[in-house]
């Protein structure tokens, strides 16, 4: 949605400037050094004669500060270290949404979830799901003649029209939908829960020790993939089932962190980031292949002992506040990117797919996108900044807030909060507060502590009428907007 970007670059003008050169804000140094960092990364031709690899590690529920390079405490994640090192790393990383579904819609279509008709989560016997009419990035680089895979968790519709090897996957091994839908989730009655290769339930019944097995399985599957096509160019989607609750790890890193179960299963994931990274150094690919890590939405706090941290941002999954959307992001691509960078200007899941498809030389769907090309901020060159003037917060169909550079505008919405966390993979006690309208200062406040809406009522009135122009594509709960498409249906 560009309508409102001539106008807020106008009352950006206005204020005479806003930039800020710290390591959170949305405006700012588009790439700070770190120690040992080497030069900004040339720009990538637009259609490169030999397509490069993708590969995208997507885990979930994994907080913004459950990674080592981003202050998690009581367990290491050295690959992803090591990665962020070789690469850049995210601050301003942004989902579509912060539950299971839309987010992973957003990612792979490069859509706002409400534009596609996926706004909330599905269930086993959902009727919906990824609408066949919607491009994924698989299918934007099928034009390319990429070989693509996923192993992991999918949720975005169960029922085999709606399965990865009917988006652009040529494999598929994993869950189709969250591992607590099974009978043993503590506070719901679910079927049990299938295990799936291609479009074949390989296991109708998956238990405890199955779960324990599946990061490792994903890591087995992604190498495989890795060293079969490591002769053209190849799409990898790893959306790992964990840290989601239930938690479960191999005995390879039982009992292994100061932080207990949830350390341990993060231990493991980062394990298998290193046996891909791994992979693609011993195939030689290196300079072939960018892989990106990133979390679906931020911590489910609900559980406690059980759930990982927002840091310094204010809740979690569930939630409009930074917690539950801003989560951890590194990139790697030696030659391309450069090598210990933090780039600090807002990047979305949306934007990966056009960005993908500029490095692939690929076309972009023929039908409206919100994801804009992010490869400049990425790759740090100079003077880059976002390409995302405005970025809007929803949960389901509520239109919650929206930020605009350093600024972030809540309207008035309830949200969840925890109030008791629970302990031992069983949820504590929630409950319904209300946001009413407030603005944020992102650059100094990432916690979302000072509501300065008195102090800027220009940014408030500018930042509203932007609010309603996104009421006006996208709608909200009352409203149905005009940019909508339908989503795929069961039975259709």
């Amino acid at each position: 949605m560009n309508s409102g970007n001539l106008s807020r670059r106008g009352f950006l003008r206005r204020l005479g400037g806003l930039a800020v050169a710290c390591g959170v804000s949305g405006l700012g140094l588009s790439c700070a050094k770190t120690e040992g960092a080497r030069g900004a990364a040339p720009a990538a031709p637009a259609a490169p004669a030999a397509p490069p690899n993708f590969v995208i590690v997507l885990t979930d529920d994994q907080g913004y500060a459950d990674v080592g390079c981003y202050g998690a405490k009581g367990f290491q994640t050295p690959n992803l270290d090591l990665m962020a090192a070789e690469g850049v790393r995210l601050t301003d990383f942004y989902v579509g949404a912060p539950i299971c579904t839309p987010s992973r819609a957003a990612l792979l279509t490069g859509c706002y979830p409400q534009r596609v008709g996926l706004p909330q989560v599905l269930g086993p016997n959902s009727k919906i799901g990824l609408s066949d009419r919607e491009m994924t990035i698989a299918q934007v680089l099928k034009a390319r003649g990429y070989a693509t895979a996923c192993y992991g968790k999918w949720h975005l519709g169960n029922a085999p029209k709606f399965l990865p090897t009917r988006h652009g996957f040529d494999e598929y091994f994993g869950l189709p939908y969250s591992n607590d839908m099974w009978p043993n989730h503590p506070t719901g009655k679910f079927p049990d829960l299938p295990l799936i290769e291609g479009e074949k339930v390989v296991n109708p019944k998956v238990t405890s020790a199955d779960q324990c097995q599946l990061t490792t399985w994903y890591a087995e599957r992604a190498v495989g993939f890795i060293e079969k096509n490591k002769d053209r160019p190849f799409f990898l989607y790893v959306p790992h089932t964990m840290p989601h609750v239930p938690l479960h790890v191999s005995d390879k890193y039982k009992g292994k962190s100061a932080r207990g179960l949830y350390g341990d299963v993060i231990m493991e994931i980062d394990w298998s980031v290193g046996q891909i990274l791994a992979a693609v150094k011993r195939l030689s690919l290196d300079e072939r292949t960018m892989v990106i890590f990133t979390s679906d939405n931020g911590p489910w706090l609900a559980y406690g002992d059980h759930a990982g941290s927002a840091g310094p941002l204010r809740e979690g999954k569930h939630t409009t506040f930074e917690g539950g959307q801003r989560v951890p992001c590194i990139m790697r691509w030696p030659g391309r990117l450069p090598a210990g960078r933090v780039v600090t200007e807002l990047v979305t899941s949306m934007d990966v797919l056009p960005t993908i498809a500029r490095l692939a030389g690929a076309p972009l769907p023929p039908h409206q996108i919100d994801g804009k090309d992010a490869w400049p901020v990425i790759s740090c060159q100079e003077g880059a900044k976002s390409p995302t003037e405005l970025l809007y917060y929803y949960v389901g169909w509520d239109l919650q807030g929206v930020r605009s550079g350093r600024w972030k505008l809540h309207v008035p919405h309830p949200y969840h909060h925890v109030d008791v966390p629970g302990m031992g993979g069983r949820p504590g006690k929630t409950g319904t507060q209300r946001q009413e309208l407030a603005l944020y200062d992102l650059a100094g406040d990432i916690g979302e502590t000072a509501n300065v809406a008195d102090r800027h009522p220009e940014v408030v009135q500018h930042l509203s009428a932007m609010i309603e122009k996104c009421r006006e594509d996208l709608g909200d709960a009352k409203s149905p907007g005009k940019g909508r498409r339908e989503p795929g249906r069961k039975n259709a």
